[in-house]
């Protein structure tokens, strides 16, 4: 019987709620019943909607705040409060509620709170400070990549013994007929038949204004280039706004905002580069989606990414433009490199499987619930 925490299914959806609904669709099986719940009071009533099919849901409203505020300081109330008799309580999302008797998992994506507090909400601020809390309580921890269990253990103190990796999954290589077809309505959408993509919630992370200055490097010698910023606006997105309007070519950057699933992919796939200038990385996925859309990919060499993408990637330091503007500008002009990168991509996709995941946490959730017998 697991109970997972779904907030992040509700409202606008970010890249840990794409992950926890990836796994939350593979979780159910024989002899695993799953039951959502939301650290929520006002989205209480979205919570089913939200759910894929064959999920409960726990209807019981929950004030995020005060049980928070609680939670950092004891080990009450537990969830089953809210969920009833349970043997495992997930936290997909960095928090993990206190439990009476159920096995508790919280995953954690990346220490981006620790290591640049400026760059985080006051909420995640916090995280730190309930996950040390949690693991003293019994929890064990479930680390996107190896990159983050390093740095929980070496940063946080958390014991190896207390942590365990499972890689994200990935979608499935498209075909060459898909990317054909998603590649002509990407460009449609854009505008352009060259441009250049970076994917997912505006966030200071994902450190975009670099992105802008360093198109502007490169937008003056390539009049039909266009930089297309697809993803809603998380928080701090004013400093994009400011970077594109001090851009010598804005009129050549379009922000969509929030895209749907279809659009994402035709985006993806019409792109000429991903690119994907983050500061810090705890697992990456757009870089993986662009693979498996036949799309090049560079990065910064930064947290986990150099672990998940490996070879298949054109790499350069973070918040440096002009580091980033000479990896696009390899990308966009030399077509041996971009070749030699999408095949890469193709092979580097199948080490990443949303199903062996999912298994893979079944298999964690089963074991530790034996351990505690």
């Amino acid at each position: 019987r697991l109970a997972v925490d779904t907030t992040s299914l509700i409202g606008a959806r970010t890249g840990i709620g794409s992950v926890t609904e990836a796994l939350l669709r593979r979780l159910p099986r024989p002899g695993v019943d799953v039951t959502a719940f939301a650290v929520t009071h006002r989205g209480a009533r979205e919570l089913a909607d939200s759910l894929p099919p064959g999920i409960d849901a726990s209807r019981r409203r929950m004030a995020a705040r005060p049980l928070r505020a609680t939670w950092a300081r004891s080990s009450w109330p537990p969830i089953e409060w809210w969920t009833g008799a349970i043997d495992v309580v997930w936290g997909p999302n960095f928090v993990v509620p206190p439990a009476r008797r159920a096995t508790r998992v919280v995953t954690v994506h990346d220490l981006t709170c620790v290591h640049m507090p400026e760059l985080t909400t006051a909420d995640t601020r916090q995280v730190p400070r309930l996950l040390r809390r949690a693991v003293h309580d019994g929890a064990h921890v479930h680390a996107v990549s190896h990159a983050v269990a390093h740095d929980l253990t070496d940063t946080l103190g958390i014991p190896a013994s207390s942590i365990t990796v499972v890689h994200n999954g990935a979608p499935s290589a498209m075909s060459a007929e898909e990317r054909s077809s998603l590649a002509a309505r990407g460009r449609s959408l854009a505008s352009s038949d060259s441009y250049v993509l970076a994917l997912g919630t505006i966030e200071p992370r994902k450190d975009l204004p670099s992105l802008v200055r360093a198109f502007d490097l490169l937008a003056g010698a390539r009049p039909d280039l266009r930089l297309v910023l697809a993803g809603p606006d998380g928080w701090g997105s004013d400093a994009v706004t400011e970077a594109i309007a001090a851009s010598r070519h804005g009129r050549s950057i379009l922000r969509t905002g929030w895209v749907s699933d279809d659009d994402r992919a035709a985006l993806l796939a019409g792109a000429s580069v991903l690119a994907y200038p983050s500061l810090l990385e705890g697992f990456g996925l757009p870089p993986l989606e662009a693979m498996a859309a036949g799309t090049p990919v560079v990065a910064t060499t930064v947290g986990a990414l150099p672990e998940v993408l490996g070879d298949a990637a054109q790499w350069c330091a973070p918040s440096d433009p002009d580091a980033l503007a000479e990896a696009l500008a390899v990308v966009l002009d030399d077509p041996d490199r971009r070749r030699q990168l999408v095949e890469l991509g193709d092979a580097r996709l199948p080490l990443f499987s949303w199903d062996r995941s999912a298994d893979a946490l079944v298999e964690l959730f089963g074991r530790l619930v034996a351990s505690a017998a």
